[in-house]
């Protein structure tokens, strides 16, 4: 059987008359793409959330109100998909119930180890979600149509030839959906992260952890002109989060004294300063400046600069932590589950 399912959206023209998917011009541009990443389309399952052709390519054929919407899906299309000339809801309408029915079947026989939900429609089918430009990149377990597979979406490539500067993104994708496709299972990394350290905390980590290590992992996060909280990794599966902003304290502050919080700064300024160890950041030039700006604090050893790592391997694509994490990591879109807004820019 397959270990590679691949769900597209619906037939276009092409795949009408083939009564196949993929078969037109985005066919041949996902077997171009899928034959960079490493994968033999012919290895793959292929199918598409509806297997018909709307009028136009036009979605809101199949939607309309909420009173007449499949029992358990959210909405498929979103405030900009309102301009289409047939628009009458947001939500697919039971009578199409059937073919995500079908999907289902197809699913549960071929039994893959990874899903591959090439765009929107394809996410909102098997994890009830529509942002995939937020969505893309991140393994996570299906809860609609066919509950429990690994999926991994990203952009359908009808959307690619329509914006190109997706297309490396994409085959990115395809090159994490391969290695996800030895294995059925989610296999997120154990990290131990401390948080809400108090001063003995700090030290203690320290000493256990950060002492005789050649390269630390440094990042901070910003709100206006004030650092809110600054991290520090000795490993890929430990690191120490030091915060100077809580909702909870005196003024918003999280250390309860001034002298507490200078000998705090006092620690990350030595250790900082120290040319001995090195420093790897995302996005250092920001990061630099801002702590001398803000602290005066002068950064020395900076060895490393993940963006810049990752700029000299795919200069034409993404840079933020938030993409790295997707291409690199099989932990959650951290970006989406903070507990607040920062004004740091990566991209």
């Amino acid at each position: 059987m397959a270990q590679i399912a691949l769900v597209g959206e619906a037939w276009g023209r092409e795949e009408e008359k083939a009564r196949a998917p993929f078969v037109g011009g985005s066919g041949y541009e996902l077997t171009k793409m899928l034959k960079e990443a490493g994968i033999h389309r012919a290895d793959c399952f292929l199918t598409n959330v509806f297997n018909l052709h709307p009028p136009s390519n036009d979605l809101s054929y199949l939607c309309g109100p909420k009173e007449r919407a499949i029992p358990g899906y959210p909405k498929l299309l979103r405030g900009n998909d309102k301009s289409f000339s047939h628009y009458t809801g947001d939500y697919v309408r039971v009578d199409f119930l059937p073919e995500l029915e079908r999907l289902s079947d197809e699913l549960i026989e071929v039994d893959p180890n990874v899903v591959v939900a090439l765009g929107n429609t394809a996410l909102w089918a098997l994890t009830g979600q529509t942002t995939i430009s937020k969505q893309r990149g991140t393994s996570r377990l299906s809860t609609h149509t066919a509950s429990g597979f690994k999926t991994l979406p990203t952009y359908h490539p009808a959307a690619i030839l329509r914006q190109w500067n997706l297309r490396p993104v994409a085959v990115i994708d395809f090159q994490k959906a391969l290695r996800e496709s030895t294995h059925p299972e989610i296999n997120r990394p154990i990290r131990e992260i401390w948080i809400e350290p108090t001063l003995e905390d700090i030290y203690e980590f320290h000493r256990a952890f950060i002492e005789g290590v050649p390269l630390i992992s440094v990042d901070i996060e910003t709100s206006g002109r004030s650092i809110t909280c600054l991290g520090i990794a000795p490993s890929r599966s430990r690191a120490i989060v030091i915060p100077f902003y809580s909702r909870k304290g005196l003024g918003r502050n999280y250390w309860s004294t001034a002298k507490l919080e200078r000998e705090v700064w006092g620690y990350i300024r030595e250790l900082l300063g120290d040319p001995s160890q090195g420093k790897l950041f995302q996005n250092g030039m920001y990061d630099i400046a801002f702590l001398y700006r803000s602290m005066g604090i002068r950064v020395r050893g900076a060895a490393e600069d993940t963006m810049l790592l990752h700029y000299s391997l795919q200069p034409e694509s993404l840079k933020g932590l938030g993409f790295l994490g997707s291409v690199y990591c099989d932990d959650l879109n951290w970006k989406s589950i903070r507990s607040f807004r920062t004004n740091k820019r990566e991209e």
